[in-house]
């Protein structure tokens, strides 16, 4: 009796990838090059736009955070103080401590009375003097010496320049109040505010956010709401 020998092979099962391969292998290869060149590079060209399109929208939101801070924290924040230091004042008080001297002549024009303040002597003076009446009749013209006891009043007329020289000593606050738009700062000031104002004016003008955009149209809402993700 012959004996048969039955040879057993272990069935070989293909990788999930390359089944795969061998299922979507008829979408990239239909025996043309040029449809197979087209069919791939379409598909690689939709991936790297939607990639790109999601790395815009990612970076799109840093742009606008990025944006706010220049805008707020950098730029508008130097034009303001700009503005304010053209519009400060300078408000002290200094203590003056000086002395001044002080040189001039003064001009004295005035009648006045003084009082002696002793018996003062008036020798070899021509005294006349003539009494009447009451059967005493009395008449002298002559020399004499006349003494004017303290305390007399005499009435005179001054006319004299009386020369001043001396120092007066200065020790006052004086109050300043400076504004320093009207000094020469005022230039540098508004010059620093037109090198910033440029720059100012062009962030005003970006928007803060994808709602004021384009993209956020009422025709378009759906891409706000869904994709950008804004409220």
């Amino acid at each position: 009796m012959a004996k048969r020998t039955i040879d057993i092979q272990p069935q070989r099962t293909s990788p999930p990838i390359l089944g795969l391969i061998k299922r979507l292998a008829p979408v990239f290869w239909q025996g043309k090059l040029l449809p197979a060149f087209w069919t791939v590079a379409s598909i690689f060209s939709i991936t790297l736009n939607i990639i790109l399109i999601i790395s815009l929208i990612l970076v799109g939101r840093q742009l606008f955070a990025l944006k706010a801070l220049i805008q707020d924290g950098l730029i508008e924040g130097l034009y303001q103080n700009f503005v304010l230091m053209d519009q400060a004042h300078i408000i002290t008080d200094i203590q003056v401590q000086d002395t001044i001297p002080v040189q001039f002549t003064l001009p004295v024009s005035t009648e006045t009375t003084v009082v002696l303040t002793k018996d003062v002597s008036i020798p070899n003076t021509w005294v006349s003097l003539a009494t009447y009446g009451q059967g005493i009749n009395l008449s002298i013209n002559a020399p004499a010496d006349i003494t004017l006891p303290v305390n007399t009043p005499l009435d005179i007329r001054l006319d004299i320049t009386v020369p001043v020289s001396t120092t007066i000593p200065i020790n006052l606050p004086v109050h300043v109040d400076i504004p320093l738009n009207q000094t020469q700062l005022h230039a540098p000031f508004i010059g620093l505010q037109n090198v910033v104002a440029p720059y100012r004016q062009f962030l005003r003008e970006l928007p803060d956010s994808w709602i004021e955009t384009p993209l956020c149209d009422p025709k378009l809402d759906w891409v706000c709401r869904d994709i950008l993700q804004t409220p």
